[in-house]
């Protein structure tokens, strides 16, 4: 998995609780730090849903190439951080091979945007329940203010 330079060298740690039951459903991807694993991705999206075992199931999906190009589906389930308020969570992908952190740095109160980071500062997304770009600005200027180079944000085409 590529990564990036780090666009955060003191990442800050998630403030707000997450109340999972109302992170979980769809969310668009409206901009990203580049990376490896998504590379040439357009129309990004991430489902999460409440799994029986108390875990999130993750479905990520993207276009390839173009918001109409051929879709990309990679399945995974996340683990609370205990101790986290259900801000910080531990995501696998392929099995026990790979776990990822995922922080919820920052969401709006009603749950209609979040970011999303890691503590390394080379991941970023900035994610919304829509995939129009009203909240872009609010998001970015958001992440700015926590430390982000904003600069290296990628906007996702839908």
């Amino acid at each position: 998995m590529l990564a990036g330079p780090s666009g955060n060298r003191t990442v800050p740690e998630p403030t707000k609780s997450v109340d999972l039951q109302k992170y979980t459903g769809l969310w668009f991807e409206l901009a990203r730090y580049e990376n490896g694993f998504e590379r040439g991705c357009e129309g990004v999206t991430a489902e999460y849903t409440a799994l029986r075992s108390g875990d999130i199931g993750v479905v990520n999906s993207c276009r390839k190439g173009a918001p109409d190009g051929p879709i990309d589906t990679v399945e995974g389930k996340a683990k609370v951080v205990a101790g986290s308020g259900g801000a910080k969570l531990k995501v696998s992908f392929f099995g026990p091979f790979y776990v990822g952190n995922y922080w919820i740095i920052d969401r709006a109160p009603d749950y209609s945007w979040s970011i999303v980071g890691e503590p390394s500062g080379r991941y970023l997304w900035l994610l919304s329940r829509s995939k129009s770009r009203r909240n872009l600005a609010t998001m970015t200027a958001r992440a700015k203010a926590l430390g982000y180079d904003t600069t290296l944000l990628r906007v996702t085409m839908h």
